[in-house]
């Protein structure tokens, strides 16, 4: 055989190949392209959203002296603001079945408020000529609340301000919790370090374990809708969900949005100081409760409490410094 027949058999056994390999690079690159700009999109979205939380039109409604964290989240504008921001970067901004389409990949929205969140989620509703239909609603206000197994209850907030029931006294107190101390028969609240450990759990428990059940729940919804994909709380690191209490803010979960032979799956917190990057962790010593920050490639065997995006906001928290050389991590 000559060579050039052995050219021309090669070219034709594998030149096809080489076609589909072209074909599939440059598909990558297009879903690549896509996915950067949808979480562009989505990132813009979810700062302007998580930033009109804290406008407010009433002086009264503003955080006040006793705690620059007690706001009137207006989940309503920000909301507006999220929307708006989505369908101009997804350019439908016009076209209001793709808006409404969009709407069936956002299985879930959360508001982070002072003391307590919302969920605003895909609802089934049955007209009076008793046709199906679905839309988006707020949940109701779920207040950050905690049972000690004592009959005892406690009202969170996003710093230390709470309310509290005894129930042996059938009393309720309000206040800070340093101010409560010894005065309530609620260990809980004699017990700084550990109050705080509780109160931060319970908070990203309680969001977490509700996002899970909305976003369950829009399966069986979607299903109804002809959508196959299967949603789900995606898994969250710790650090990040410890932002999500530090101020109130706005949370959004995109998911099965088709590009390509893949799906496009994210998630952004936004508002007040969850849109800056953590510099400094603040954790706790177990063994002598002290509190401590340092640097966030450092690493120390504490469980973080909270995130600072400088010094000076982790002192004025109660922390002190800590030196990475200690950890053996520069």
């Amino acid at each position: 055989m000559k060579i050039t027949d052995l050219a021309i058999l090669f070219t034709a056994v594998f030149f096809p190949f080489f076609l589909l390999l072209s074909m599939h690079t440059g598909n990558v690159v297009d879903t690549a392209f896509v996915e950067m700009k949808y979480s562009a999109g989505l990132r813009t979205a979810i700062q302007d959203g998580g930033e009109m939380l804290n406008v407010n039109e009433s002086q009264s409604q503003e955080a006040g002296y006793e705690s620059f964290k007690r706001f009137r989240a207006d989940k309503e504008r920000a909301l507006e603001t999220f929307s708006r921001t989505m369908y101009l970067n997804f350019g439908i901004e016009e076209d209001l079945p793709a808006q409404a389409a969009l709407w069936w990949y956002i299985p879930a929205l959360a508001v982070v408020d002072y003391d307590g969140y919302y969920i605003y989620a895909m609802q089934s509703f049955t007209g009076p000529d008793g046709v199906e239909s679905f839309r988006h609603t707020w949940s109701p206000k779920t207040p950050y609340a905690y049972y000690d197994g004592e009959g005892n209850s406690i009202h969170f907030t996003l710093d230390n301000e709470v309310q509290a029931y005894n129930g042996s006294s059938r009393i309720w107190y309000s206040g800070l919790q340093s101010e409560l101390v010894g005065n309530t028969g609620i260990a809980l609240l004699d017990k700084q370090v550990t109050f705080e450990e509780i109160r931060r759990i319970s908070i990203v428990h309680a969001i977490q374990d509700d996002l899970a059940y909305y976003i369950e729940r829009h399966n069986n919804l979607s299903v109804r809708n002809g959508i196959s994909y299967t949603f789900s709380l995606p898994v969250i690191a710790q650090e990040e969900w410890v932002n999500t209490i530090n101020d109130i803010g706005l949370m959004a979960f995109v998911q099965g949005i088709p590009i390509g032979d893949r799906y496009y799956n994210n998630y952004a917190f936004g508002g007040g100081r969850l849109v800056k990057t953590p510099l400094y962790f603040g954790s706790v010593d177990s063994s002598t409760g002290l509190k401590y920050y340092y640097r966030n490639t450092c690493s120390f065997p504490y469980d973080v409490q909270e995130a600072f995006s400088n010094r000076k906001e982790a002192a004025a928290a109660g922390y002190r410094e800590k030196n990475c050389a200690n950890s053996g991590v520069m």
